[in-house]
């Protein structure tokens, strides 16, 4: 039986598509993700302490959370199990914990319980993990493209470390595509087959900072061209295997963030056309269209701020649209998100305003609130019961002159609304507002 089974696990290598055949047999030799696994990335400062915890791999696509989390129970000596979370339910969670159980009785050997698509896990599901988590009989390693904050349920979130997978640059691709070039990964599919420097550069455009989707369409180009009986390989081979013009969006190692600049520029520049233009060349050129999405989501608060409070709804249900119905049809709600904050009144007062107060923070410290702001069964307000006490405003009709900023403070103007939009009639409001606390009159301030 186990010589049956090398011979199976030596055809299934062989079989395996390139990036998986490609899977690094040493952390060292990972690509990306240096925030954490360089000498002071905190995985590896971890896993140098011997103090692996249970943890949450957040990333996009392709980033090498599959293979780090394999890589980790092999540095660590763990035994490892994997769960996807679309085929298995509570039996099978249940069944790996006992596995684990009896091989640390018997064998002393921990065990790293990895589940892919975690956030894909039903509450029962992730609730059946959380006493071994806590006890420590496995060790989780939860892999998801979603925010685990909204996907994950709280208590299994607090027995874990998130750490965050960025999506890898088109440098880290094109060293991945020149390994499998030059270590001979191809060499069954095409041995002689050549890949100059523009087609690497191609191939990891094509990725969009998804390794896996590179390689495999590095290894369906090399065989097509083999098929052609090229010796090497083109862009217009390339170009078939796409089922795109790579004219149409590649602009080489820097096109990602080239493209992102270029799009929310062209929203801060009030042009519609050359937004919708360079939001066509990022979805045609393979763009997560969440990242667009979210680039825009934060362009609302951003740049346009309270001359236009509506963006940010607008920004927020077309990214939430597009999560709900996926391309192709969500290009629509992107362009719909896209015309709007173009041809919105802009300001970034909100945006200035935060800076001017962090600022300060960070320069000098923390200032305590006002007694009266206080929780009254804190020790501060006890002690001092005779100060003033908090003027509720629905009891002033709307409005008080009493300070809430630090004694220090007062008077500090962090805002500055600008005259755009709806913001200037909040500049109006804000300025008969600060007349009042630094007259202390209790007058409502009547509408302009």
């Amino acid at each position: 039986m186990e010589l049956f089974s090398a011979a199976k696990e030596e055809r299934l290598t062989r079989q395996a598509p390139l990036a998986a055949r490609m899977r690094p047999g040493r952390l060292e030799d990972v690509v990306g993700q240096d925030h954490l696994l360089g000498p002071e990335g905190p995985l590896e400062r971890s896993m140098r302490a011997g103090r692996i915890g249970s943890m949450i791999f957040w990333g996009p696509p392709g980033t090498g959370k599959t293979t780090v989390a394999r890589l980790v129970a092999k540095r660590t000596g763990m035994a490892f199990e994997e769960l996807s979370a679309v085929a298995s339910g509570v039996a099978e969670v249940r069944k790996v914990i006992e596995s684990a159980g009896r091989r640390l009785g018997e064998l002393g050997q921990g065990t790293l319980l990895f589940i892919d698509e975690i956030h894909r896990f039903s509450k029962a599901q992730q609730d059946a993990l959380l006493h071994a988590v806590e006890d420590g009989l496995v060790t989780l390693v939860g892999a998801t493209t979603e925010n685990p904050h909204f996907e994950v349920i709280s208590a299994l979130l607090s027995r874990c470390q998130i750490y965050a997978f960025h999506a890898l640059t088109d440098a880290d691709v094109c060293r991945l595509v020149g390994r499998a070039v030059d270590w001979g990964f191809l060499r069954e599919v095409a041995p002689r087959m050549k890949v100059g420097s523009a087609e690497r550069d191609a191939v990891a455009a094509l990725g969009a900072g998804d390794a896996r989707r590179s390689l495999n369409l590095l290894e369906q180009a090399v065989l097509l061209a083999s098929e052609r009986g090229q010796t090497s390989l083109d862009l217009k081979t390339l170009e078939t295997v796409a089922q795109r013009p790579l004219a149409a969006f590649y602009k080489g190692g820097d096109r990602h963030y080239n493209l992102a600049s270029a799009f929310i520029k062209s929203l801060r520049a009030s042009d519609p056309d050359a937004a919708l233009y360079y939001l066509a060349v990022m979805l045609e050129g393979g763009e997560d269209p969440l990242f667009i999405a979210r680039r825009a989501v934060i362009f609302a608060s951003e740049d346009v701020g309270n001359a236009d409070p509506r963006a940010l709804e607008v920004a927020v249900a077309a990214a939430r649209a597009v999560e709900l119905v996926g391309l192709p049809e969500g290009r629509l709600n992107l362009a719909q998100a896209v015309t709007y904050l173009s041809c919105c009144p802009k300001s970034t007062a909100s945006y200035a305003a935060l800076e001017r107060a962090l600022t300060h923070v960070r320069t000098h410290g923390p200032q305590p609130p006002p007694l009266y702001l206080c929780d009254r069964r804190s020790a501060e307000a006890r002690a001092h019961q005779t100060d003033p006490g908090y003027v509720y405003p629905h009891d002033e009709g709307g409005y008080v002159s009493q300070n809430c900023l630090p004694v220090s403070l007062q008077g500090t103007e962090f805002y500055q609304p600008s005259h755009q939009g709806f913001e200037g009639r909040i500049r109006e409001f804000l300025r008969k507002m600060r007349e009042l606390r630094s007259s202390g009159r209790q007058d409502a301030p009547t509408e302009s």
